[in-house]
């Protein structure tokens, strides 16, 4: 009964958030309590919260109230007049510029919990994001979501059968792919690993280093955005575990966060790779698992060219869930109402 008439302090912040997971990798999308983010565009959103509210996110992401591989979001207002939402995406070390898995479980939690209607056996949410305007078609059935396949931002190969000399790890060959941020693809067994959980410490030893390398060898341009020339992460791939999958992907990427999800945006670059090699044809599907066995479909819809690369435009599906309400207080006395992060 006491703490039924126990309120915070009115001076505590308040947060407020829904949890959700996508194919098992975690998203906390903030619906109330977080200042809003001036700018005309996402990136100019982005960088107002890098430079002025990094600590909220570190608070919200690192413990007490998160881990090591939390990753969230912040929804805004659109800034194309078709989106229905904006977003700014952010983890342990910092803002991606696009998340599939994201995507993916924002267009599930807006449409469940009535922020935008929700209409079977298909309805649109258009996206905002760093990295452009990305449009999912939700698929419903008895007012739930079943799954979410979005079309990805044009996605494209940066380089095509590289080498490089990696501390502890020797010479190893990779290729680096946009999809909404850029990656460095490998093969697993390269480094001596296969895409078992069980190897989960050692993906990010070696993943981190081949991304270090990478980065310290190379620019990494994006065509039209300089706040999307950085290397996001290192997919490792292998063959695949269960039967009716193509492959099997582990995603290092952020500040050694492993990607429960076959990450979409990973996909997308993997589907540019694939169609430079002409390995896939137009609309021809892959079904990738993720390191815990769980699944997204990815395709070819359509390809441009985007600046100087012959690209294409991607989908992916996949199914997201809801997990959790919750409400985060800030008590300004707290020594680490910032966060802390071990990992």
């Amino acid at each position: 009964m006491a703490k039924k008439k126990w309120k915070p302090p009115k001076k505590w912040l308040k947060i407020t958030t829904i949890d959700a997971h996508t194919e098992g990798e975690p998203l906390r999308i903030i619906t109330s309590g977080f200042p809003d983010l001036p700018g005309k565009t996402i990136l100019a959103r982005r960088r107002y919260c890098q430079k002025n509210l990094d600590h909220l996110r570190t608070a919200l992401v690192w413990e007490p109230r998160g881990h090591a591989d939390m990753y969230g979001c912040i929804l805004t207002s659109p800034v194309t007049p078709e989106a229905d939402t904006g977003v700014v995406f952010f983890h342990n070390e910092g803002y991606s510029t696009m998340c599939g898995h994201g995507i993916i479980a924002i267009a599930t939690v807006v449409l469940e919990t009535g922020m935008l209607p929700m209409t079977a056996p298909t309805t649109t949410v258009k996206i905002d994001t760093p990295a452009g305007l990305v449009t999912a078609q939700a698929r419903v059935a008895r007012r739930r979501v079943k799954s979410v396949a979005f079309q990805n931002v044009p996605s494209f190969v940066l380089a095509l059968d590289e080498r490089i000399q990696v501390p502890g790890l020797g010479k190893i060959s990779y290729d680096i792919a946009f999809g909404g941020a850029f990656y460095a693809y490998v093969k697993a067994k390269e480094v001596g690993l296969t895409c078992t959980p069980d190897k989960f410490r050692d993906f990010i030893e070696k993943g981190m280093a081949i991304k270090r390398a990478v980065m310290a060898s190379r620019p990494i341009v994006h065509p039209y955005e300089k706040d999307l020339n950085f290397l996001y992460g290192t997919i490792f791939i292998c063959p695949p575990l269960s039967k009716g999958a193509d492959s099997r992907s582990v995603c290092i990427f952020a500040e050694g966060e492993v990607d429960r999800s076959p990450t979409g945006t990973g996909i997308s670059g993997r589907l540019a790779i694939l169609h430079a090699r002409q390995k896939i044809a137009l609309n021809q599907q892959i079904d990738i698992e993720s390191i815990i066995g769980t699944r997204f479909t990815g395709r070819i819809v359509e390809t441009k060219k985007f600046g100087p690369h012959p690209a294409i435009i991607p989908e992916v599906e996949g199914s997201a869930y809801i997990t959790g309400q919750h409400e985060f207080l800030f008590d300004p006395e707290d020594p680490l109402q910032d966060g802390f992060i071990l990992r």
